[in-house]
C-alpha cells in the first residue's frame, strides 16, 4: 500500500510537473507559431517553377550553388506558359542567329535529359518548314544550316509533294526539313528537369523583392534569405512589377486544337509526319504529330485578346475551333471530318520585341528578371537557364542588349514561334 507520506509528497510534486508540462506545451506553440525556414540561407532563390526558373535552378545547382525554387502553382502547372503536352524545337531562324544557337545549345541538353527520363522528353520527328519561294527568312534559315552543318533537307513543291501526300501544298512553295529537330513534351519536361536538379520546389506565392540593408541578403517569406533573386515568372512578371512592365510584357490568349485521326491511319503520326510549320500570308500555322496518343495538334501563330493568367477562363471558342478545321481540311484533306478529341487556352507572354528579357531589376543589383519568352521560349530554357546562371557566377558579364531592360517598349510585338 501506498504510505501517507508518500501520498503527500507526489501530491506536492503535481504543481511542479503540471507547470513545467505547461511550459513545455507553450514552447511548442510557440514553435508552431513561428515554422522556422527550411533552409536558413541559399545562394540564389529562384522565383517561378516553369522552364526557365527550372533550367535556371538546375544550372547554378551544378554549377555548386545552394538553390531554392518557389512557385505558387507548382512545376509546370496548367495555368502557365509552360504546361500542356507539347512544344516545338527547331533551330531555322532566318537571320536571327542568336536564336539559333540557342536552340542548337539547348537541344544538348533536352536530349541528355531525355536519354535518362523514365519517358522521353525530346521526339526526333524533325521539323517541316514551308513558305512561298524567294521568301527571305526560309532561304536565310536554310543558309545557317548549311552553314552550321545541321542536319537537313530542302526541296521545291514537287518535291514537298512525293515526300508528305498527306499535306496539300501549293504551286511555288519550297520546304526544309531540319532532321535532328522534333518536338518535346512540355509540363512533363519541366518536371523532370527539376527531378533531375534534385530539388523541390516550394509552393510560396513570393512578393517583390525585400532586401534587408542590415545583413546585405533578401528576405524570403518563411524567414530565410537569399543573396540572388531570380523572378522567371512568365506572364505574372508584369504583375509583380507593374511599374517596370507594364505594357513591356503582355499576356494574350491562344488556343491549341488537337484531332483523332480514325483507327489504323498512321499518316499524321511519326515517322509518316514531322512537326510542321506553314509560313504563309505573314503568319505561322505549326502543329505536332499524333505524340503520346494526343492526337494531331494544330495551332495558328497570331496574337488573341490581352488576359489575366490568374483569372482567364479556358475554354476553346467556337470560332477557334471553325477556323482551324477550315485549315486542316485544307491542307490536311484526310483529317477533313475527323473530331476533336482535346484542346488546350494557353498564353503567351509577349515581350514588346519578341526578345527575351534577361536583365536586373532595375537599382537592384542582384534581382533577375527572366521572361518574355513570346512563344518560342520553351524550347532555349536550357540555354537561357544557362545564360542567367553565368551572369550571377560572374557578375560583370555583360548583358546581351536584345536581351536588356533598356530593349523594351511598350508595344507588344512579334512572335517568332
Amino acid at each position: 500500500m501506498t504510505s501517507r507520506r508518500a501520498l503527500l509528497a507526489g501530491l506536492a510534486a503535481l504543481p511542479v510537473a503540471t507547470a513545467a508540462a505547461a511550459e513545455r506545451k507553450e514552447r511548442r506553440s510557440k514553435k508552431r507559431k513561428e515554422p522556422q525556414p527550411t533552409v536558413q540561407h541559399v545562394d540564389v532563390a529562384v522565383i517561378g517553377a516553369g522552364v526557365f526558373g527550372a533550367w535556371t535552378a538546375w544550372h547554378l545547382l551544378r554549377a555548386g550553388r545552394s538553390v531554392r525554387l518557389f512557385d505558387a502553382y507548382g512545376a509546370g502547372h496548367a495555368r502557365s506558359s509552360s504546361g500542356g503536352e507539347s512544344r516545338v524545337i527547331r533551330m531555322g531562324y532566318g537571320a536571327d542567329t542568336i536564336y539559333s544557337e540557342m536552340a542548337r545549345e539547348s537541344l544538348r541538353y533536352w536530349k541528355d535529359l531525355s536519354d535518362t527520363a523514365s519517358a522521353p522528353i525530346f521526339h526526333n520527328t524533325g521539323v517541316l518548314w514551308f513558305a512561298p519561294e524567294g521568301d527571305a527568312y526560309t532561304r536565310q534559315s536554310l543558309d545557317w544550316l548549311r552553314a552550321n552543318r545541321v542536319g537537313h533537307e530542302h526541296g521545291d513543291a514537287m518535291w514537298l509533294q512525293a515526300r508528305y501526300r498527306q499535306i496539300q501544298f501549293y504551286q511555288g512553295e519550297t520546304g526544309i526539313l531540319e532532321t535532328e529537330a522534333g518536338a518535346l513534351i512540355a509540363g512533363r519536361g519541366v518536371q523532370e528537369v527539376i527531378a533531375d536538379a534534385r530539388i523541390a520546389v516550394e509552393p510560396v506565392v513570393m512578393p517583390a523583392p525585400l532586401l534587408s540593408k542590415k545583413i546585405q541578403r533578401h528576405t524570403l517569406p518563411d524567414g530565410g534569405t537569399a543573396d540572388h533573386l531570380v523572378y522567371a515568372l512568365g506572364p505574372w512578371l508584369a504583375e509583380l512589377f507593374p511599374q517596370q512592365l507594364m505594357h513591356r510584357i503582355v499576356a494574350t490568349r491562344q488556343e491549341v486544337y488537337h484531332f483523332g485521326a480514325p483507327q489504323g491511319d498512321t499518316r499524321f503520326a511519326p515517322p509518316a509526319l514531322p512537326v510542321w510549320a506553314d509560313f504563309n500570308n505573314g503568319r505561322i500555322v505549326y502543329g505536332i504529330p499524333d505524340i503520346e496518343g494526343a492526337g494531331f495538334k494544330i495551332a495558328i501563330d497570331v496574337h488573341g485578346p490581352v488576359v489575366d493568367p490568374d483569372t482567364m477562363e479556358r475554354q476553346l471558342t467556337p470560332a477557334g475551333i471553325a477556323e482551324a478545321r477550315a485549315y486542316v481540311a485544307r491542307r490536311f484533306p484526310g483529317l477533313a471530318n475527323a473530331p476533336l478529341i482535346g484542346g488546350r487556352v494557353c498564353q503567351y507572354e509577349n515581350s514588346s520585341n519578341g526578345d527575351y528579357l534577361i536583365d536586373r531589376l532595375p537599382g537592384q543589383e542582384r534581382v533577375w528578371l527572366v521572361g518574355g519568352g513570346s512563344g518560342h521560349g520553351f524550347k532555349n530554357g536550357p540555354a537561357v537557364g544557362k545564360r542567367v546562371a553565368a551572369h550571377i557566377l560572374d557578375p560583370n558579364l555583360p548583358v546581351e542588349p536584345r536581351f536588356g531592360f533598356a530593349s523594351k517598349g511598350t508595344v507588344a510585338g512579334r512572335t517568332v514561334f
